[in-house]
């Protein structure tokens, strides 16, 4: 029996729509400086430490990408136009964007400064559907910021981020619930969001190469090769997303990290986790929950990153209690004594409301 597709995810059709956008901080960038339309920018910090922010569409047609090290934009783009990131502006234009996404809905969820999500099952402004919505508000974005942004419409959140995607730069894609299926079965498994490289190459050892693929797997043989994880593909392949739109998502966690001058051995990075600790504590007073797990984040010089955590019996109650942790944390790095890092962060995650941290010291009582 052929699987049927879920194309909801509740009783009522939800109508979302994923909007990305395109080239958000080179874009600002060109548009600020006349000079760099239609040239390939790259928003980084010049130099062998620095990484990729952002890259134009100019640029991305080298192979230049966000987050690789700079030094490599530069050789595969050598006419590359460096630009320093100035976050101060990105932030500005993000939040006249995010008023632009209210005038249609509350139900906007962020996910970082240049996408988020909206639930436009009821809107605002009476249009009569989602298209109309996702439509009037990439207008809206192009008038009054002079940017473009490219957005997806679905009856849920995976389908709308797939579909952003799809024509992108400056594009408008929707999945009607009666495509779902016909759209999703050729789809490589690279595009489901969350399948990394990794994850795509062991499905590839399976067999499994498209969504449809994975439609033909059953769940206790997805679950048997990728785990907990094999559940949600087996929904995702179904087109079942279940997960709301979320307002004003509280943080999973605080961090802060540092980037070296130059790679440094393990025994050296006292005083910059101890300056972090300080920066993430501060931070984290604005919060009114409380962490429980300090967390420390180290990268390689050769780029591999790792992390190593804690929870104790009780939450940090000082910065000096923090830092301890921290560096006690590094003493749980087995690397030789050769091994030079060039990034260290300290966090704080698993938020609770402090009223659930006091709740068993009143029991105890």
């Amino acid at each position: 029996m052929t699987p049927q597709f879920e194309a909801g995810g509740s009783p009522l059709q939800r109508k979302i729509v994923h909007v990305d956008m395109d080239a958000f901080y080179a874009s600002v960038e060109q548009r600020d400086d006349p000079g760099l339309r239609g040239r390939p920018v790259v928003v980084a910090w010049r130099g062998r430490r620095s990484v990729v922010c952002a890259a134009s569409y100019e640029a991305r047609r080298f192979g230049v990408r966000s987050a690789m090290p700079a030094v490599t934009a530069e050789r595969l783009c050598p006419e590359a136009v460096f630009v320093p990131p100035d976050f101060v502006r990105y932030k500005a234009v993000s939040r006249a964007v995010r008023e632009i996404f209210l005038r249609h809905t509350d139900l906007v969820e962020p996910l970082s400064l240049d996408e988020a999500y909206l639930d436009v099952t009821e809107n605002k402004t009476g249009l009569p559907t989602a298209t109309r919505v996702a439509k009037k508000i990439r207008e809206e974005i192009w008038e009054e910021t002079s940017l473009t942004a490219s957005a997806g419409v679905a009856p849920n959140k995976f389908l709308a981020k797939i579909a952003s995607d799809w024509r992108k730069p400056n594009g408008l894609f929707v999945i009607q619930p009666k495509d779902v299926e016909a759209f999703l079965v050729p789809l490589p498994v690279g595009r489901i969001p969350g399948v990394g490289k990794v994850t795509e190459a062991r499905m590839k050892e399976f067999g499994i190469a498209t969504v449809g693929d994975l439609l033909a797997c059953d769940l206790a043989t997805l679950e048997g090769y990728f785990g907990r994880y094999g559940g949600r593909l087996h929904q995702l392949a179904r087109g079942v997303d279940h997960s709301p739109v979320v307002p004003d998502r509280n943080s999973k966690s605080i961090s802060a990290e540092d980037t070296f001058e130059r790679d440094i051995p393990l025994a050296e990075t006292d005083e910059v986790i101890r300056k972090l600790a300080d920066k993430v504590w501060n931070a984290s007073r604005r919060d009114a929950r409380v962490a429980r797990t300090v967390v420390l984040k180290l990268k390689t010089a050769e780029f591999a990153s790792m992390t190593r955590s804690h929870t104790p019996v009780k939450p940090p109650e000082s910065v000096e209690e923090l830092t301890e942790i921290a560096l006690g944390l590094r003493e749980r790095v087995e690397m030789g004594s050769g091994q030079r890092f060039r990034l260290v962060g300290v966090g704080l995650s698993n938020f609770r409301e402090a009223v659930e941290e006091a709740v068993p010291s009143l029991l105890a009582d």
